[in-house]
């Protein structure tokens, strides 16, 4: 900007209009011009000390200040625009010439177009450091850069992802490689890194990949459960970068730069057999890396890490997060659900009903609307296996589950010892026991229909026909009433003694002696 204020400080000093030229490197034409101007005006040194140079041309040169009579384009839709594809600023000044054609009004020159849309990109641009408070936030995402290890048995190159997490506040990194970017390394990655920094912060700021964030919108992003209860169980908040915007995650994103030349560049000629191998070197240059100083400020990433910022990292909490994997189901009518071949059993009452299941390596939880109603221990091994709790049963299944081999005796054993009999050799007469089980509760049913004393005489009954009495006997003779009738064996004895009796010496020894 030209100095008014110094040319008519030197001007009234009785310097020259050359050497005030020079010493203010403008022009000549320009010093006299405003020496001119300024006699015209009545304007002299001394000025009012809080006049600034751009007050008085304003004073000077007010009519050239005037609006110009053309029309200005809006250059924000020209910045928008711009983003496009093959839209360039030759494109959209045409475009812009017909519309002022149009509405009769007089076009910017193709200059002056982009003239002004440089000064308005200038503008747009502006940048602001924020400054950020220890513990209060990670940058977590892949690196744009992979590294590789060799397959032992194939000596194949392997490509491995690498995951870099940057708190902050410190610019300390963590970085580890995994085989791939699915769910699991995802969550395995923050699970090691929050071990490694020591504790958690406030806020975790992801990329919109899938794993973390299932809808990517402008105002309320959709986290993945997983991820948001991996987030819960650190108490830290998710809250993931725009999307196109990588000034959400600035530190991360220098980072990744950092790590690839300082970490995985420098590994490039190394060759590791194993993902295991390969960390540990990541881990030493890593370990470099954070104790590296800085360029533009004293200290480096561990010591600012130590001093600063791991005080206020949230603690952890007693054990680490364990992955867990969601699915839905339906509750079949037999009161299970079906999750990877495995069968685990529902109230009664969610029959139908569809139901989330959480899975971990050890436990089957499975909610409907958001609450717990059962959790069994996960099953592993054989397809096809069940587990069933006796409570998710309606009440008639209770009653005849809850009856088993001793049982069926004990209660045999009350009634009479042949009933006793009779159900131990209807439970030992088939290959498997539970398979003689309808036949005692048939029989629990006789003794509540006939009652158990004649229940017990019926087993009698069979009993001397076969040591191997079945149910179809024994309700057969309750039904034709056999039970009722005497033992064949003490009919005989009777029938005997009475036969004996009829047919003996009914005249008397006094008869015979002759007495």
């Amino acid at each position: 900007m030209t100095p008014y204020r110094e040319i008519l400080r030197l001007h009234s000093q009785g310097i020259s209009q050359r050497n005030i030229a020079l010493s203010c490197t403008c022009s000549r034409n320009t010093v006299s011009k405003i020496i001119q101007r300024a006699e015209e005006l009545g304007i002299a040194w001394p000025l009012e000390i809080e006049l600034t140079d751009g007050e008085l041309r304003q004073r000077l040169f007010a009519e050239s200040t005037q609006i110009s009579s053309r029309k200005y384009p809006d250059y924000e839709y020209i910045h928008k625009e711009m983003a496009k594809s093959g839209v360039t600023l030759s494109l959209l000044w045409n475009e812009y010439c017909e519309q002022c054609r149009s509405s009769q009004e007089i076009p910017l020159m193709y200059s002056q177009f982009c003239h002004h849309y440089q000064q308005y990109t200038l503008k747009s641009n502006a940048t602001m450091r924020i400054q950020r408070k220890p513990g209060e936030q990670i940058e977590v995402d892949w690196a744009g850069q992979t590294a590789s290890i060799i397959d032992r048995d194939t000596g194949e190159i392997v490509t491995l992802y690498v995951f870099v997490g940057v708190l902050s506040y410190s610019q300390y990194a963590y970085v580890e490689a995994f085989p791939s970017q699915d769910q699991e390394s995802w969550i395995t990655a923050h699970i090691h890194m929050y071990q490694a920094f020591g504790g958690s912060t406030r806020i975790l700021i992801p990329d919109n990949l899938k794993t973390g964030v299932v809808k990517a919108t402008r105002h309320e992003p959709v986290i993945n459960k997983v991820y948001h209860e991996m987030a819960e169980h650190y108490n830290t908040a998710v809250i993931p970068a725009r999307v196109r915007k990588p000034k959400d995650k600035p530190n991360v994103e220098g980072s990744v730069g950092v790590v690839s030349t300082w970490v995985l560049a420098a590994l490039r000629n190394l060759q590791c057999f194993s993902a295991a191998e390969l960390n540990r070197a990541i881990r030493e240059k890593l370990e470099i890396l954070n104790v590296k100083p800085f360029q533009k400020k004293e200290g480096s990433r561990r010591s600012v890490f130590m001093a600063e910022e791991k005080p206020y990292l949230l603690a952890l909490p007693a054990t680490p997060y364990e992955m867990a994997v969601w699915k839905t189901a339906t509750v079949q009518f037999n009161y299970h659900l079906s999750v990877e071949k495995m069968h685990y059993s529902v109230p009664y009452e969610y029959i139908k009903h569809r139901v989330n299941v959480r899975m971990t390596r050890a436990v089957v939880e499975v909610f409907y609307q958001n609450i717990r109603i059962c959790s069994h221990p996960r099953l592993h091994g054989k397809p096809g296996q069940y587990s069933t709790v006796e409570a998710h049963m309606p009440e008639n299944h209770k009653r005849f589950i809850q009856w088993n081999g001793q049982r069926f005796i004990s209660w045999a054993e009350q009634v009479g010892p042949y009933t006793s009999s009779t159900v131990r050799a209807i439970l030992s007469s088939h290959k498997v026991e539970q398979q003689g089980y309808r036949s005692c509760m048939a029989l629990l049913k006789l003794a509540d229909k006939h009652g158990v004393s004649r229940l017990e005489a019926a087993c009698a009954r069979a009993l001397s026909y076969t040591p191997r009495p079945n149910f179809q006997s024994i309700k057969t003779i309750l039904t034709t009433g056999q039970d009722r009738l005497q033992d064949p064996s003490i009919a005989d004895e009777t029938s005997a003694t009475s036969s004996s009796e009829s047919h003996g010496f009914v005249r008397g020894a006094d008869y015979y002696g002759r007495s």
